[in-house]
């Protein structure tokens, strides 16, 4: 019990989430740039719910953390001298699956971002954004959430609402069947998703429990054929769905 008088201060993260001060986020960061390592590191070294384990400058390097380290989070940049990030994810998803992947790229590129997405990444992230908080990135990725730079979450909402959603749903428009599988409360979820929310506030937004939420969330992935949420939303994004 505290002394009289002294203020006992406020938890810094909420007894139910993922990254607390005792069981840190174990996180990887490969990045050729020195520099911008650096100053992520410091971010993340920053931060007591996160645990930096492991830093690489190239492909080969983090190939090796990825297979020697126990880590919850890696923090990969797209272009590195001996390969890419690309590379990278799809080695970690095929070793490592629970593990999440975020990007950190110079480049605000949509088609870049929904690649990642593909291979199994939970985030993109724009180098020297001034929304680039990494601590808060790892945070929502290993609690269910995506973390994408709001400029270029900005962009990939357009996708499904632009000013040619008519002509590229008309483009992209699936057979009657396969869009019909995907039921309106279910692209609702999905759209959410697709903004970054969790299960959990999911639920709040639609008056749902979080169980309801995924018992949704694993119909989609059956239905499109995919096992996380950024695949879900890219494939229901490709299709039309959304």
């Amino acid at each position: 019990m505290a002394p009289v008088g002294v203020a006992v201060p406020k938890p810094l993260w909420p007894d139910f989430l993922v990254g607390q001060p005792d069981r840190p986020v174990r996180v990887l960061l490969i990045d050729d740039d020195p520099h911008i390592r650096r100053v992520i590191a410091q971010e993340l070294l920053a931060d007591e719910r996160i645990d930096l384990i492991g830093q690489a400058d190239g492909y080969k390097e983090g190939k090796r953390l990825i297979d020697q380290k126990e880590h919850d989070v890696m923090l990969v940049d797209l272009h590195l001298g001996d390969g890419t990030g690309f590379d990278l994810i799809r080695y970690l998803k095929s070793v490592r699956p629970m593990a999440e992947a975020v990007v950190v790229s110079a480049m605000e590129d949509v088609h870049h971002a929904l690649h990642a997405f593909e291979l199994g990444a939970t985030g993109y992230l724009v180098k020297h954004s001034w929304f680039g908080n990494f601590p808060q990135a790892v945070l929502q990725v290993v609690n269910g959430g995506a973390s994408i730079t709001p400029n270029l979450a900005r962009r990939l909402l357009a996708r499904f609402d632009g000013a040619d959603r008519g002509e590229r749903l008309e483009r992209n428009r699936p057979p009657a069947a396969e869009s019909e599988g995907i039921s309106q409360r279910e692209r609702h979820v999905l759209k959410l998703i697709a903004a970054g929310h969790t299960s959990a506030e999911i639920a709040g937004r639609l008056d749902i429990s979080v169980q309801t939420v995924n018992t949704h969330l694993r119909n989609v992935y059956q239905k499109l054929g995919v096992h996380t949420r950024a695949q879900a939303v890219s494939q229901a994004t490709r299709r039309g769905l959304l």
